[in-house]
């Protein structure tokens, strides 16, 4: 038997995150010691509170049926916590749906909602889901140019009208991955004008929403007026709470949209273990210190790789946001080569920029997911590693 792909298969391009793994895995086979810097999964800890509470349900054998969809409590939870933190009213039993992880409704929702030929916009560089979603539902992809003279913030007006006229949807994220920028009310109250106008579905993926430095305000989309009237916000327990392999998230906003993405997920998956939503109740209800904390640790890790990076004459922007430096390369190298050369000379591995999109070209994404020890140790050797190619020039 001779399997091919099918023509959606082949148009979505090989995991660089699967390359940079394998990768790494040869480098520990010839015995060296890899800082993994690649992979956005957090190492703290889920709260503790939320580890006893998965563990307290889990001891009853009569949650390990089919939950279906989010139970009564998530849905309230999740309003709650909109309420709170960023000021937002939703109405849990309408405007919330229970996702496996944040992904799993981005994956699903070009499906759901794109039919071929209509045109979807995508960030540039943007998370690889989005541009995929896309393929495998059959749209037409245009990308939507993310520069750093214009904030990171898509040029709306320089889009064509002819293919504003077949476009159904546009994918934003702030702050964003791979570029970490953030986006202020009045962007949002330009997309929302936007949106209307030209009758446009706004997704705005806020996966991050909880890391955000620097005292700098969290918006969501849908604090925006009439934001509900033209879109949906995609959000996660993965890394607000260190809950990444409980693979639970959520998707809130325009009601219409979710009872569409609500029905096409009732043919695929039967609902997340109880347990696990039971501690994604607790972890949404809880007094938030545990964020803050979080936050503060995260600055310290940011502070530590971007000063050591700049000891070795790497000028790096600072992160406002996420759990990623957006790092623009050294002059030399295109940003494959400067991957696959970090992990195999200095054991330090991180993404090449353009597994997010083409303008990604000449960046890499590094994750903040080591201790910051380990991260000036990771800044110690690329500079041992860009002193070694500056003599080899």
């Amino acid at each position: 038997m001779n399997l091919v792909a099918s023509e959606k298969v082949k148009r979505m391009s090989a995991s660089i995150f699967q390359e940079i793994a394998n990768r790494k895995q040869e480098a520990i086979k010839d015995g060296k010691d890899v800082i993994d810097l690649s992979v956005g999964s957090p190492d703290f800890p889920p709260p503790s509170f939320v580890v006893e509470t998965l563990s307290d349900y889990a001891k009853d054998p009569s949650k390990y049926g089919y939950t279906l969809k989010g139970i009564p409590e998530f849905n309230e939870a999740v309003g709650f916590f909109y309420k709170q933190r960023y000021a937002v009213e939703l109405k849990p039993s309408s405007e919330v749906l229970q996702l496996m992880g944040s992904q799993d409704g981005l994956a699903h929702l070009a499906t759901a909602l794109i039919n071929p030929g209509d045109y979807v916009l995508v960030p540039d560089p943007g998370y690889p889901i989005y541009e995929a979603s896309v393929n495998i539902a059959g749209g037409v992809i245009y990308p939507m140019p993310l520069l750093a003279e214009n904030k990171f913030q898509p040029e709306l007006d320089a889009i064509p009208l002819e293919v504003l006229h077949k476009t159904k949807m546009m994918i934003i994220s702030y702050p964003g991955n791979p570029v970490t920028a953030l986006a202020d009310k009045s962007f949002f109250e330009k997309v929302v004008e936007f949106a209307k106008l030209h009758e446009i579905l706004v997704v705005h993926d806020f996966a991050y929403s909880e890391l955000i430095f620097d005292g700098n305000p969290q918006i969501s989309f849908l604090s925006v007026p009439g934001a509900k009237e033209v879109g949906i916000e995609f959000n996660s327990l993965s890394k607000t709470f260190n809950m990444a392999g409980c693979r639970i998230g959520y998707v809130v906003g325009n009601e219409q949209a979710i009872d569409i993405l609500a029905s096409f997920k009732s043919h695929i998956d039967y609902g997340v273990f109880y347990p696990i939503q039971m501690a994604a109740v607790m972890a949404l209800t809880s007094d938030f210190s545990f964020l803050q904390t979080q936050v503060n640790e995260y600055e310290i890790r940011r502070d530590a790789l971007i000063s050591g990076l700049e000891k070795s004459g790497w000028q790096v922007t600072k992160s406002p946001a996420t759990m990623f430096v957006w790092a623009r390369i050294p002059s030399g190298w295109n940003s494959r080569e400067f991957a696959f050369e970090l992990i195999d000379q200095a054991g330090v591995a991180v993404i090449p920029g353009d597994a997010f999109g083409d303008l990604g070209e000449g960046y890499v994404r590094i994750a903040m997911v080591q201790p910051p020890d380990r991260l000036s140790l990771a800044a110690e050797r690329i500079h041992e590693f860009l002193m070694g190619y500056s003599l080899k020039k």
